[in-house]
């Protein structure tokens, strides 16, 4: 994603206190815009096509249509925003299921404010917010198995790949980051970046989450 001014961004809650105090931290940064806010997954798609955002904060247990339902929708759209889930689970299974829709990661909605402003700067620059130690955690300890046909679908997948970009893959799904990746397999970072790359094009996937998702599933 590249953007272009100030990022902006929809924030997604149905607790006003909430919206109000995570309009007033982004808010703050002069390179971020709130363009938008909702209280119901309904209230997105509209919203999206009003505003433009270049991120969706978004509240995962929401009345009506949660934050899931809304992200899913999202993704199935042409030129999606990307979409930041918010929770105060590290591992649930929801959260998941918006990482399989493709979600650019979650955020504990106790997170310090600075850290806040530089979730959203990086997702908008195109990184996924879940760093190797959270995507370690989740695919270790979340209790939600694909089943025998998700399995299969993965592998096939995975054999679209050359056998290298299958090492880097195999990489990923073990939270590992392109500095590790480059270390093990004897290459650089801007070559495990161009490996990266070419596997989300090959996979259509949306980020390296969903390539280690997609590791997991099909038992590598």
């Amino acid at each position: 994603m590249t953007v272009d001014g100030p990022i902006k961004v929809l924030i997604v809650d149905d607790d006003a206190m909430v919206r109000a105090g995570l309009s007033m931290i982004l808010g703050g940064a002069a390179d971020i815009e709130i363009v938008a806010e909702a209280g119901d997954g309904a209230e997105v798609p509209p919203l999206v096509s009003e505003h433009r955002p270049d991120v969706v904060l978004m509240d995962i247990r929401m009345p009506g249509i949660d934050g899931l339902t809304a992200t899913e929708t999202l993704r199935r759209t042409s030129e999606p925003p990307e979409v930041v889930v918010l929770t105060t689970f590290h591992a649930d299974a929801q959260v998941m299921r918006a990482l399989r829709a493709g979600a650019a990661g979650f955020l504990l909605k106790d997170i310090a404010p600075g850290d806040l402003v530089q979730a959203i700067r990086k997702v908008a620059a195109g990184e996924p917010i879940l760093s190797p130690a959270v995507t370690r955690q989740l695919i270790t300890h979340v209790s939600d198995p694909e089943p025998e046909e998700g399995g299969e679908r993965a592998r096939k997948l995975l054999g679209r790949l050359s056998e290298r970009e299958r090492e880097v893959a195999t990489a990923i799904g073990q939270g590992k980051s392109n500095a590790e990746i480059g270390r093990e397999l004897f290459m650089s970072v801007p070559t495990v970046k161009a490996h990266v790359s070419r596997i989300l094009t090959k996979l259509s996937l949306n980020n390296r989450v969903q390539v280690a998702l997609l590791v997991y599933d099909a038992g590598s």
